[in-house]
């Protein structure tokens, strides 16, 4: 599977495609794939340790993502920068798009960013992001293939220093059947402690992609969120890929079927 190979322009960061061809009517989203904190931005004043952080990205979500694209033939799109220089699941009416705080950590990068510089980012990052999954999703619909939109995240096991028992957060918006037809399927297949609406919920602002992107189509669609210490190695990636492949599989199924 390659990546979409891509045109720069100077100053914009555009997301990667991978699989484009695929045939899946999965669309694999992973807004926080990425660490990278380039120039002009650099570590906006953080600890390389911090960079490394749950803060920065969402660990793991990228191989997951990677793995479950292979497996359902579904194609893949990925930002290419930290979720801390712009996090490309919030809008830019968000404080949370370049947050000056997450969780116990300061960005010192982010806390005067002025209105000018938010415009910069806005338009180096977020805009060429949602263009692009826009796009993707145009071009589908209007070829007759109505895609299903899954956005891949992972979590943290502490958060404030208390630790998460859920292992596979399932979490929808305005449209709950895909969800619970995953949470159906994840309980019957796998035994990952799975849960609707955890640790996160769309009270969160954690579901923009979705809102922004398939609500409006009335495109069935669904967020996943994997606790990071079950992804936190190349060979766990791969191991919860082959576990969730057949859980996404069976939930689109079910789905189909007739009442």
């Amino acid at each position: 599977m390659r990546a979409q190979e891509l045109t720069e322009e100077p100053g914009v960061f555009r997301p990667v495609i991978e699989n484009a061809s695929g045939q899946s009517p999965i669309l694999l989203v992973c807004e926080h794939a990425s660490n990278a904190m380039p120039a002009p931005w650099g570590d906006l004043g953080l600890t390389a340790e911090q960079t490394r952080a749950h803060i920065a990205w969402d660990p793991g979500a990228l191989g997951l993502a990677r793995g479950l694209a292979q497996r359902l033939d579904a194609t893949l799109i990925h930002a290419p920068v930290s979720r801390l220089i712009y996090d490309c699941n919030r809008g830019p009416d968000m404080p949370g798009a370049m947050p000056a705080r997450s969780e116990i950590h300061d960005i010192p990068g982010n806390s005067a960013i002025t209105p000018a510089e938010r415009l910069a980012r806005t338009r180096a990052v977020y805009q060429p992001w949602a263009t692009a999954l826009h796009n993707l999703i145009a071009d589908r619909i209007a070829l007759g293939r109505r895609p299903v939109i899954v956005t891949i995240h992972s979590f943290t096991p502490i958060y404030h220093g208390k630790p998460r028992a859920v292992e596979f957060g399932i979490i929808h918006d305005a449209a709950p059947a895909l969800a619970l037809a995953v949470l159906e399927a994840a309980r019957a297949l796998t035994g990952l402690n799975a849960r609707l609406n955890e640790p996160y919920s769309a009270a969160d602002d954690v579901t923009h992609t979705l809102r922004l992107h398939a609500t409006p189509y009335g495109l069935e669609n669904v967020m996943l969120e994997l606790r990071n210490d079950l992804i936190a190695t190349p060979e766990a990636e791969a191991a919860m890929a082959e576990t969730l492949a057949p859980v996404m599989s069976a939930a689109l199924d079910s789905l189909r079927r007739p009442l």
